[in-house]
């Protein structure tokens, strides 16, 4: 083969690999801002739902272009859309659904990432505590998607090319993961990781409140958990 003929050939593959990236990328952000508008209408819902009890506390903040947060009581769930297109490493079960197998172009995905923090962990600035990813969305260009994440079992990996992302599903897939973070309890961590302090801690902490806290520090947070 001349180099004309491979400059040709990786020209061409170079085209179609971007083209797919790129409509897999839009289409992923399509959803994300769908998703922020579901979030805004969601908090003045709840909000309506529960009237004036100001102990049950919903808020939306729009964080940018590929983020947002919501508010729900002593949680923050922040909602994140990587900039980047992503293929599957060759151990992932994805790969041996039909859909991918019979086209590879359809395992390029953007991604939708949701982590539950701790409100009181931006309230007070402290910048140490820890978040967890409880759920992830994969987008690829044909709005064909799936979730790994807590409590989304229906969505997952083997569903995969079978369903469209509705406005229904996505806000189907929002609510599992604000009654998971609900129900995902802030535990006392293990005595024996708590016993010494450093004087510089204390400091942090009459000046800003800085210790760290998440909502399972000491122990052992598996993907798996439910």
């Amino acid at each position: 083969m001349d180099g004309d003929s491979k400059r040709e050939l990786i020209i061409s593959a170079l085209d179609t690999k971007s083209l797919i990236k790129v409509e897999a990328y839009n289409k992923c952000f399509e959803i994300f801002t769908e998703l922020k508008d579901l979030l805004h209408e969601m908090s003045g819902q709840i909000n309506e739902a529960v009237g004036s009890s100001r102990l049950i506390k919903t808020e939306y903040r729009d964080r940018g272009k590929f983020e947002a947060q919501l508010q729900v009581a002593s949680d923050m769930l922040i909602f994140s859309m990587h900039t980047d297109v992503f293929k599957f490493n060759r151990e992932h079960s994805v790969l041996s659904v039909d859909y991918v197998k019979n086209d590879d172009s359809n395992a390029y995905c953007g991604i939708i990432n949701i982590y539950d923090f701790l409100a009181d962990s931006f309230r007070y600035n402290r910048s140490a505590d820890e978040g967890y990813l409880i759920a992830r969305i994969f987008v690829n260009r044909n709005r064909h998607f799936f979730v790994e994440g807590k409590r989304q079992g229906s969505y997952s990996y083997d569903t995969f090319g079978s369903q469209v992302l509705t406005t229904e599903i996505l806000t189907d897939i929002i609510e599992t993961a604000i009654l998971y973070a609900a129900e995902f309890d802030l535990l006392v961590p293990p005595y024996d990781t708590q016993k010494i302090i450093a004087v510089e801690q204390v400091n942090t902490k009459i000046e800003n409140s800085k210790i760290q806290t998440g909502k399972r520090l000491g122990y052992k947070f598996n993907s798996d958990d439910v």
